[in-house]
C-alpha cells in the first residue's frame, strides 16, 4: 500500500519523523500542509475530526493492548502556519503507543511554522509510551519554527512516558510540558534536543505530583553548538507522598549559550525531590582517545554527541 496524497518530499519527512515509508499498522492521521491527507481507525481506536477547531481527538477503549497510534505532521510550503489541537483519550488498563512527530521542508523565504497543542488523559492503571520527534531541512531562507505544548493528567496507578527528540533543522522552538498526577501515576520524560548555527531552543516542565506515591523522573540531554541558544526550565511540585528528579545534562560548544533552571517545591513533608544540572565542554582526552583509533577531531566530536545524545 502507499499514501496516494503524499508527495515525494512529505514522505521522507513522514521517514525522518516516524520511520514510515509505507502505510503503518494499525491507527494512524497524517495531516500534510495543513489538512488531512489519510486516516485510518482500529475496532479500539477512534479518530474523530474536531468540529470547533483544528485538530483531532484520539480515543483508545479502555483495555486496549499492544496497538499503536501514529499521528504525524509534515509541512513542504513556506509560508505556512499549522495550529492543531489534539485530544488523547487513554481508557482505562489500556497500553498502547503513540507515535507523533513534525516535520518541516522550506525552500523559501518565508518562515513554515507547525504549533502543536496535545492534550492527554490519561485513564486508571492505563500506560503509554509517547514519541515526538521534530525534524528540519530546505535550503531556503525561510525559517523552520516549531511550538509544541504538551498537557497531561494521568488518573490513578498510570504511566505515561514520553521521548522528544529535535536535533537538526529547527530555528527556534519553545516547548512547553505541564503535567497532573494522581495517585500511584508515575511520569518519565525523556529529551535529546541539539542546536547549530543561531538557533534557540527553549523546553518548559511543570509536573504537579498532586496524588499520594505519585513520581516522576524529568531527564533532558542537550548539545548547543556554533552561536545557537538553549533554556532549560525544570519545576516539580511535590504536593503529597511522592518522589521527583529532574536533569539536565549538556555539552556546550564553539560560542553556544546555555542556561538551565531547575526548581523543586516540597508542600508536603513525606515529598522526595532531587534536582541536577550540568553544563560542560567535550573532554579533550575523549577526543584524543577516539582520533588515536583512526578517527578525525570533528568525527571524534560527532561520535561523542551522538552517544550523549542516545
Amino acid at each position: 500500500m502507499e499514501f496516494k496524497k503524499i508527495d515525494k518530499i512529505q514522505l521522507s519527512l513522514l521517514e525522518e519523523i516516524a520511520g514510515l515509508h509505507e502505510v503503518p499498522k494499525g491507527a494512524y492521521n497524517i495531516r500534510a500542509n495543513g489538512a488531512g491527507a489519510a486516516r485510518s481507525t482500529t475496532a479500539n481506536i477512534d479518530i474523530v475530526t474536531k468540529e470547533d477547531k483544528d485538530g483531532i481527538d484520539i480515543i483508545i477503549k479502555p483495555g486496549t493492548k499492544n496497538e499503536s497510534v501514529h499521528i504525524p505532521v509534515v509541512i513542504s510550503e513556506t509560508g505556512l502556519t499549522d495550529l492543531v489541537y489534539n485530544d488523547f483519550f487513554i481508557g482505562e488498563d489500556s497500553d498502547v503507543t503513540i507515535i507523533a512527530g513534525c516535520g518541516i521542508h522550506n525552500s523559501g523565504e518565508k518562515k513554515s511554522e507547525h504549533d502543536g497543542i496535545h492534550t492527554f488523559h490519561v485513564g486508571k492503571n492505563a500506560k503509554v509510551r509517547y514519541v515526538e520527534k521534530h525534524y528540519g531541512k530546505g535550503d531556503g531562507k525561510g525559517e523552520n519554527i516549531m511550538n509544541p505544548t504538551t498537557i497531561v493528567t494521568i488518573d490513578e496507578g498510570g504511566y505515561m512516558e514520553m521521548e522528544t527528540v529535535q536535533i537538526k533543522g529547527i530555528d527556534s522552538t519553545d516547548r512547553i510540558t505541564t503535567a497532573q498526577l494522581g495517585k500511584d501515576a508515575k511520569l518519565v520524560i525523556k529529551e535529546a534536543l541539539m542546536t547549530h548555527g543561531t538557533q534557540y531552543a527553549k523546553s518548559s516542565f511543570e509536573v504537579n505530583l498532586d496524588g499520594e506515591n505519585s513520581s516522576a523522573n524529568v531527564i533532558s540531554r542537550a548539545v548547543a553548538k556554533d552561536d545557537s541558544k538553549q533554556l532549560f526550565i525544570s519545576k516539580i511540585n511535590g504536593n503529597n507522598k511522592c518522589a521527583g528528579h529532574t536533569e539536565c545534562d549538556a555539552i556546550i560548544m564553539d560560542n553556544a549559550k546555555i542556561s538551565a533552571v531547575p526548581e523543586i517545591t516540597a508542600n508536603n513533608l513525606e515529598a522526595q525531590l532531587i534536582h541536577e544540572a550540568a553544563i560542560g565542554k567535550i573532554a579533550g582526552e575523549q577526543i584524543i582517545k577516539l582520533m588515536t583509533l583512526g578517527l578525525t577531531e570533528e568525527e571524534a566530536e560527532q561520535e561523542i554527541v551522538n552517544g550523549f545524545l542516545k
